[in-house]
């Protein structure tokens, strides 16, 4: 299930409530592009700023609007027992997967965060993704320990932080020595996507894919068939390179991505295109405003995606 295109759409907000109306209309775009899972509550859906019952809301509207394509759950809190909470919820409103991460206020240690896994993984039948964001968590994963929680049951894919340039061959070859073969590898930040497809990466998990998914999975399709073109290098021949091409054009998103943070970055292009309503992201987060805005707005313009 976790291979492919996994969009993250954004959890907008309306006043204080979770807007359905906003959040369905995100969903139904990601189905009409054919994306391959689509993932709620994620950092993009600002998991972390709902309540119990404002999550299991918007797991229960993404998959009645999902029409059958997989919703993926973002389970993660501050103590187990809400994470376990919020594991029966995703179950009980249909999701298909399971996304957590090791949230903490007190630094985490590797063996309360395996202890973590193990308990969600023991709950829970459905698959589950491995939410490696240590930008956000301030947790970050040993190879070691992706490989000792990647064994236990229902553990079926990892997601991973962007490598640095250059480096994502080096960085899937070291995941795949230490995880099981039927663990998919995904990666997120989205700039970094075509790199990691085209060495290997099992799955993109994209921010971008929440708003614009078609674009999305026009460059995941040209990054897969790129990849049989390979003749030992990324990106030497035919469709490899017009994947990295289609990423380039979106340049100017992705410097805004590094620069502000993917999240106020795509909450403000929902604003400024009329995809949800403003404000749409929890007090005190804020879209950005002045000079961060009108970048926005001229990144929507020279890459494109405000045509």
């Amino acid at each position: 299930m976790f291979t492919g295109l996994c969009a993250f759409p954004l959890t907008p907000l309306a006043g204080d409530d979770v807007d359905e109306t906003a959040l369905v209309r995100l969903v139904a775009r990601c189905v009409d592009a054919g994306v391959d899972n689509i993932s709620v509550l994620g950092s993009t859906g600002i998991y972390t700023y709902l309540l119990r019952g404002e999550r299991r809301k918007v797991v229960e509207a993404a998959v009645d609007a999902a029409q059958g394509t997989p919703v993926v759950a973002g389970v993660g809190a501050m103590r187990t027992r809400d994470v376990l909470d919020c594991v029966e919820d995703a179950q009980a409103a249909g999701a298909s997967g399971l996304l957590l991460a090791p949230v903490s206020y007190q630094r985490l240690s590797e063996d309360e965060v395996y202890r973590l896994y193990c308990d969600v993984s023991s709950a829970s039948d459905l698959p589950i993704a491995v939410y490696d964001n240590p930008a956000t968590t301030g947790f970050t994963f040993s190879d070691e320990l992706h490989g000792r929680i990647a064994e236990l049951p229902g553990i079926a894919s990892i997601k991973f932080p962007p490598p640095g340039p250059g480096q994502a061959a080096e960085r899937i070859a070291s995941l795949r020595a230490a995880v099981p073969g039927g663990v998919s590898l995904g990666v997120s930040g989205d700039w970094a996507a075509v790199e990691a497809l085209l060495a290997g990466c099992d799955v993109w998990y994209s921010v971008i894919a929440g708003l614009f998914p078609k674009t999305a999975r026009a460059i995941v399709d040209l990054a897969h068939t790129g990849r049989g073109d390979q003749t030992g290098q990324v990106g030497q021949t035919g469709q490899g390179d017009l994947a990295l091409e289609a990423s380039a054009a979106l340049g100017p998103v992705w410097e805004l991505f590094r620069t502000y943070g993917s999240l106020r970055v795509a909450a403000t292009m929902a604003e400024v295109l009329g995809f949800v309503e403003a404000p749409c992201l929890p007090r005190p987060l804020k879209s950005l405003d002045g000079e961060g805005r009108t970048r926005v707005e001229e990144a929507l313009r020279l890459s494109g995606l405000g045509a």
